[in-house]
């Protein structure tokens, strides 16, 4: 295989044959990761009530998850860069598999946190990489279709996860749960060990300093924002937040710095010099906000607001996920042969119409099964929005800097989905003293508008060949 070296556009893709069999190990690994948030969902009650733990410990079993995989994300996706993406994500499964095998043991609440948080720790070194790879072993024209299929996973994981969860709790235990991670965790090492090659590394070091600030900034903002409305925002909360924006400013000038203090920047300052990119990480923000956090109104209005079965109601998001598992192969496809962020714009403007309706339909108390409308306008706008951005955002990026846009792209999505939970949260909260509950709810899923047409904005303005390479 002939290579370039680092830092031009992309080096000669490996054999499509093989390339598509590396896009499958990957895949596995994302399913996993992603099977985890619902799965681990599902369990909670059990959870609680065989290890006595108290609810705000339960609630920790998830939410240090989530701030051990997405604290160290720039870091991780520039590991990738110095160490090598195949690398760094076969040691991300190894911890990831070798803590869910732990948990499934775990004798204790305070055991099962501290493992969690490990979990999330390979996690968060997985994360980055497939994005990475698949952005350097496709050619330029097939890259929209190669991440039709990782959406279509990403789709599938949230569809199956609290059906899969739900079966093995009821039939085998939460034990269960994840030590069902063990084997799919050893098939993607196998097989990424096999199929992924060894690309060529670009950084040659890695900023410490940049890193250990950039773990404070999104640390405090993280933490603050998750942990904001169940603590109900005390002062300390505010501070730490605070503390968090003063790092991010301070990690800032600290990239703008790094060639005077003869390092390589974490988040090299040239990535925001591709239009694309700057105006795809805004966008997939705004994605992360709406469609992480969206599930808990609409469930809590099917079952609370409608007296709806919970099972009836997990069975009303089905067309959402298997519309998105099969369209997203397709509408990847279509993103190499179209004019960039026309896909894209078709996509949010459908987001917004879905929750626009979800909240118009919620406040006037209609029956339940006009819910299916909004829910199928759903699922059509993440096929459409989420392999798109992706595609278009990274496919421009140098290879050496593949690594750094990558670990910005999944920590903006990640920050996004907190701010959303939060923001939903307390929107819900502070709803259903004053309103009606389904007005409540309502109100909820209409907040996420104002941020899609930040996103839809942001799309709109895709450019594409070398129109993309600066603002």
């Amino acid at each position: 295989m002939t290579e370039k070296a680092p830092g031009t556009q992309a080096q000669t893709p490996i054999p499509e044959k093989r390339a598509w069999w590396a896009l499958s190990a990957l895949s596995i690994g994302l399913f996993v990761t992603l099977l985890d948030q619902s799965l681990v969902a599902v369990s909670l009650p059990r959870i609680r009530e065989e290890l006595d733990a108290s609810i705000n410990q339960v609630v920790w079993v998830s939410a240090v998850y989530l701030l051990t995989f997405a604290v160290p994300l720039l870091i991780t996706g520039r590991l990738g860069d110095r160490f090598g993406q195949r690398n760094v994500y076969l040691v991300g499964m190894a911890i990831f598999t070798l803590a869910a095998l732990a948990c499934s043991m775990a004798p204790t609440i305070e055991w099962l946190i501290f493992l969690r948080a490990v979990q999330g720790l390979g996690g968060s070194l997985i994360n980055p990489q497939p994005l990475s790879i698949i952005h350097r072993i496709f050619a330029r024209d097939r890259r929209g279709a190669a991440t039709g299929i990782w959406s279509a996973v990403a789709s599938s994981a949230g569809l199956f996860g609290p059906v899969i969860g739900g079966v093995v709790v009821g039939t085998v235990g939460w034990r269960w749960v994840f030590f069902l991670y063990v084997p799919l965790g050893l098939i993607s090492l196998l097989m990424v060990a096999r199929f992924v090659p060894r690309l060529p590394t670009g950084a040659s070091r890695i900023d410490l300093l940049s890193g250990l600030v950039s773990l404070i900034a999104v640390l405090g903002v993280v933490f603050s924002l998750q942990q904001g409305p169940e603590l109900g925002w005390t002062w300390w909360l505010w501070l730490i937040l605070a503390g968090g924006l003063v790092a991010l400013w301070l990690f800032i000038r600290l990239q703008r710095t790094a060639t005077a203090r003869g390092t390589d920047a974490l988040v090299p300052l040239e990535l925001f010099r591709h239009r694309n990119f700057a105006l795809g990480i805004t966008a997939v923000a705004t994605l992360g906000f709406t469609v992480y956090s969206v599930n808990l109104p609409i469930m809590l209005y099917l079952q609370v607001g409608q007296g709806m079965p919970s099972e009836l109601a997990g069975l009303m998001l089905v067309p959402m996920g298997v519309i998105s598992v099969f369209m997203a192969p397709v509408i990847g496809r279509m993103t190499d042969r179209v004019e960039p962020g026309r896909i894209s714009k078709i996509g949010f403007l459908s987001m917004i119409a879905a929750m626009t309706l979800f909240g118009v339909f919620m406040h006037l108390d209609l029956n339940p099964w006009w819910m299916l409308l909004p829910v199928v306008a759903l699922g059509f706008a993440n096929s459409m929005c989420w392999a798109p951005n992706s595609t278009i955002s990274l496919r421009d990026l140098p290879a050496d800097l593949v690594g750094a846009g990558s670990g910005v792209y999944n920590t903006s999505r990640q920050v996004g989905a907190v701010l959303g939970a939060a923001a939903l949260g307390a929107v819900m909260q502070m709803g259903t003293q004053n309103l009606s509950f389904g007005a409540a709810m309502g109100n909820a899923l209409l907040l996420p508008v104002v941020f899609l047409v930040i996103g839809l904005l942001a799309v709109s303005r895709f450019r594409s060949g070398t129109q993309s390479s600066s603002h």
